[in-house]
């Protein structure tokens, strides 16, 4: 952890040389004297100081009275006092230069107003020694044998050290992710419990393990995000650094986002909102918590998922067919062996009790048959047929758990493709087995989907084109601010490439009538103003009017405006008639987490039907890329609509597409200086039609001139 990346405080914490226990206890079954315990019995290295007036010795360690007694100013302080005493030991130990302090206690923001104070006054004391929580279970460093915690998680024995680093909010999230892990042989480099986040957060600690030779992953249980740039920039450090960033968020509900925000005293984004910011950060996200601990024990076998044809190998037909209904679901594929693989099966084949040319690929007596199953996993991992292999470890690993999970090690030498354990029946020992071995092991059939899609989402990432460099494009007017009415709105997006209906602005009725003659024979008659937004609310809109009506329907519509705002129109547009034509919302959406682009349903139905995406806009201000636009129309539920629907004509989609890039560059190149902005309806045409804005919606701050 001593790369130039990490700040020295940091270094301290998570790989310190000394370590003072304040607030130690002599009794070991207390909480205050697990710590000590902890980190002899891991074996750390490094030099422990007790402190506590009223001992002599702890563990056999001489003990302080208190911090300015200590030999050196140590590299990171474990405070087990509580609330009311711990801000006085960070300030001591401040003073005595301790590289960083962690304090568990609670009593903190998360209890309100009075506890805020006191987390502030906690961070004042610490001056410019890092802090830890408070709130928080520590940390432990399972690399280097430190432990930093009171935890009674960490009681259970010995833990495995491994690839995957966890960053928690929750200290108890993090205490149930190491026991689950435990029992299926997956290891650990570091965990980390941020808790209340006073300074050191959880963007601080995905970038220190981006530099940590010792992670290959890292695995995120998130209830918020404090500084969400500072998340970018460091999920960015670790995808440079090939290493994968998978993160669980919770307060997906109302109620989920509500415990959260009392949970950690901080408040939550929208949840469509984080998952933009995944998107674009490069962050896969768990969509369960299962797949908090499956995705990255996949991901840390380190094996390259480069397709989507997957082999199953099975003694069971059931469980076979389980995996193969999960893996379609995810939009997998399981074809026959090709001619090559099928006949080198076939040459296995003992009496008639196996199906070796067919997916699943049945070897119904290999679990019992260790020389056959080896020579059936030769054979499926060095195909050209199939991109992973997932086998299910069928009834013999209950009795027998070594028997397959050799063979499957054994086999990890044949390449690089990913192997994957569904067990079936229920067989721990056979799972904590093949996880020690680098194999991933997992309990149902759904996991197996999961971890496959996470891998294939890594590789496609890792295989898509860099961005190209931020925007240069016009700016808005000079002076132009507040509210913009629909005409100036459309004006300002056509700058920056998205065409208009063809409209003209009138005030008269005589101006109404030339209009619609032009534009004509039918028309869309709107009122024009930069302060009423929803205008058909107010009787501001009349589609499919006749040219020979529009000055009477204009007279109308006045009326109809002033009794409902009580003020004069100020002007109209007129408006070609469009039809035939699918309609698209796109927007700009600004959010504490950063800013988006939304698209979806449009049109008046646009708030009923909420079909919306977001795609979030990168914030060192590069473009997005046509892929990134297109993948986010796939992801509506009416993306059919644009692709030929039941014989419907497909729309101009790469018109679309450009459509957005564009309303998108207008949004990175104007900055903080457009507030809101949006399209609806976008109309879409038919093939090689292209697109037209028909409505318009746009906020420009004043300019710091003005």
């Amino acid at each position: 952890m001593s790369a130039p990346h990490v700040p020295d405080g940091l270094c301290r914490l998570l790989r310190p040389r000394s370590v003072a226990v304040v607030g130690a206890s002599a009794d070991p079954a207390k909480t205050s004297g697990r710590p000590i315990g902890y980190l002899r019995a891991h074996g750390y290295g490094g030099s422990i100081y007790p402190v506590n007036p009223k001992a002599g010795r702890i563990d056999g360690l001489p003990c302080y009275p208190d911090v300015a007694s200590l030999p050196q100013a140590p590299d990171v302080a474990l405070v087990l006092l509580g609330a009311d005493r711990a801000q006085q030991a960070v300030r001591e130990l401040a003073g005595r230069g301790a590289g960083a302090a962690i304090v568990l206690a609670s009593g903190y923001a998360e209890t309100g107003e009075a506890g805020a104070r006191r987390q502030q006054a906690l961070k004042e004391a610490a001056g410019g020694m890092r802090l830890l929580g408070p709130n928080t279970i520590g940390l432990v460093n399972l690399t280097d044998g430190v432990t930093l915690s009171a935890s009674g998680a960490l009681a259970a024995g010995a833990m495995d050290g491994g690839s995957i680093g966890l960053v928690s909010q929750s200290g108890g999230i993090l205490g149930s992710l190491l026991s689950r892990a435990a029992a299926r042989g997956i290891g650990f480099s570091k965990l980390i419990s941020t808790g209340n986040e006073v300074d050191l957060e959880l963007a601080d600690f995905v970038e220190a393990l981006a530099d940590d030779p010792a992670t290959r992953v890292i695995a995120l249980y998130m209830e918020t995000l404090r500084n969400p740039a500072a998340f970018r920039r460091a999920a960015a450090r670790a995808r440079a650094a090939g290493k994968p960033v998978v993160a669980f968020k919770v307060g997906r509900s109302e109620s989920g986002a509500r415990a959260a925000a009392s949970h950690t005293g901080a408040l939550a984004g929208a949840d469509a909102m984080y998952d933009a910011l995944f998107e674009e950060a490069g962050v896969l996200r768990a969509q369960t918590f299962a797949d908090l601990l499956d995705a990255p024990a996949a991901l840390a076998a380190g094996r390259a998922m480069r397709g989507r044809r997957v082999a199953i190998l099975t003694s069971t037909g059931g469980a076979g067919t389980l995996v193969a209904d999960s893996l379609g679901v995810a939009g997998f594929v399981l074809p026959a062996p090709g001619a090559e693989t099928a006949r080198a099966l076939r040459e296995l084949q003992q009496g008639d009790h196996a199906a070796l040319d067919r997916n699943p690929i049945d070897v119904t007596l290999a679990g019992l048959q260790p020389d056959l199953l080896r020579k059936a996993l030769r054979i499926v991992l060095e195909s050209r047929d199939y991109d992973a292999l997932a086998v299910v470890v069928g009834s013999s690993a209950v009795g027998q758990p070594a028997l397959m999970a050799d063979a499957l090690r054994d086999s990890l030498a044949l390449g690089d493709k990913p192997v994957l354990a569904y067990v079936s029946p229920h067989a721990p020992q056979a799972a904590e087995l093949l996880g020690r071995y680098g194999i991933p092991a997992f309990h149902a059939p759904e996991s197996i989907s999961a971890a496959l899609s996470a891998m294939r989402r890594v590789a496609e990432r890792a295989e898509a084109a860099p961005r190209g460099p931020g925007i240069k494009a016009p700016a808005a007017s000079a002076g132009a601010h507040g509210a913009l009415d629909e005409a100036q709105a459309k004006a300002l997006f056509a700058r920056f490439g998205v065409p208009s209906v063809r409209e003209i602005v009138v005030r008269t009725e005589d101006e109404a009538r030339e209009a619609a003659r032009a534009l004509g024979p039918r028309v869309v008659l709107k009122l024009l103003s930069s302060s009423i937004t929803h205008k058909s609310e107010v009787g501001g809109v009349a589609v499919n009017v006749e040219a020979a009506g529009v000055a009477g329907r204009l007279r109308a519509m006045r009326a109809e405006v002033r009794r409902h705002t009580g003020a004069e129109p100020p002007a109209f547009l007129v408006q070609e008639m469009i039809e035939d034509a699918e309609e698209v919302i796109v927007g700009l959406h600004r959010d504490p987490l950063g800013s988006a682009i939304l698209l979806g349903m449009g049109g008046v139905v646009a708030e009923l039907i909420r079909d919306v995406t977001l795609i979030m806009l990168p914030d060192d201000g590069a473009p997005l890329s046509e892929e990134q636009v297109l993948a986010a129309l796939r992801r509506l539920r009416t993306w059919p609509l644009l692709d030929g629907y039941r014989g419907r004509a497909r729309a101009d989609v790469p018109a679309l597409v450009r459509a957005v890039l564009g309303f998108a560059d207008m949004a990175q190149a104007l900055g903080p200086q457009i507030l809101e902005a949006e399209i609806n309806p976008l109309f879409v045409r038919a093939a090689g039609q292209g697109v037209r804005a028909a409505d318009g919606v746009a906020v420009l701050a004043a300019s710091p001139q003005t």
